[in-house]
């Protein structure tokens, strides 16, 4: 029988998504074992050098993970997290390192993208102004719209080199919260792979859901190995007064 995770009234749970689950709904997670990123080195497509010395094959990069992208759809966790916040409201809050926009089409709402998103741009120059929502598959970088001071547009995504977004606001997230539940991420990428640590010296029940052991077992308080699409679904149980 499927072990049940008890919510009680004055829990706060905090949720962290990795490339797992979107990999539930067939899109690849791209890092390789060979260092590669669907067949290009990380240094050449994900890294502030690499979109100044050739911004055309980043865009060209990114554009089809966009296609890829808007193909996908939200499986049953994506599907159970949204149910879940529901349910919790505000005492709910889900940090995703996935740039897709699943977790949105599923119905989250308190949420934050830490490595930014895929289906947005930004100034290339960081001028200061806001993200804007940008689907576009570009066929060439002269087809790359320009941000209004005039710079060109680059993907609204936290290349390597760079910080996550919000980190201020997850670390709050962390410290207030009684529950964090780990989704589908190796427990390799940084400061990520931190966050149960923090909460585990908040203390707080911590949580691991995924097919396989994370490299950072040892922090969790239970593992609980499946595909997350057949586990979430049924994994929750929120106590009332």
């Amino acid at each position: 029988m499927l072990m049940q995770i008890s919510i009680s009234p004055t829990d706060r749970l905090f949720v962290l998504t990795g490339a797992g689950i979107s990999a539930e709904s067939g899109l690849p997670t791209f890092r390789a074992s060979d260092g590669l990123w669907a067949g290009h080195r990380i240094e050449d497509v994900c890294t502030p050098e690499a979109l100044e010395e050739n911004p055309a094959l980043v865009w060209e990069f990114y554009s089809q993970r966009r296609e890829q992208g808007a193909k996908a759809e939200p499986n049953p966790a994506h599907r159970a997290l949204a149910d879940l916040e529901a349910k919790l409201g505000d005492r709910f809050f889900l940090c995703t390192q996935n740039v897709d926009d699943l977790h949105d089409r599923a119905g989250s709402r308190r949420l934050i993208h830490m490595h930014g998103e895929l289906a947005k741009s930004r100034c290339e120059d960081e001028c200061g102004r806001p993200p804007i929502e940008d689907r576009t598959v570009y066929a060439s970088l002269v087809e790359v719209g320009r941000c209004t001071c005039g710079a060109r547009l680059r993907p609204h995504i936290v290349f390597f080199g760079e910080t996550p977004l919000e980190m201020s606001r997850i670390q709050s997230k962390i410290d207030d919260c009684s529950l964090m539940v780990v989704i589908g991420t190796s427990g390799s990428v940084y400061p990520a792979a931190n966050f149960v640590n923090w909460a585990r010296h908040a203390g707080a029940r911590t949580v691991y859901v995924g097919p396989e052991r994370p490299l950072n077992a040892s922090a969790f308080t239970h593992i609980v190995e499946g595909k997350a699409g057949e586990v979430l679904p049924g994994l929750f149980e929120v106590l009332s007064i």
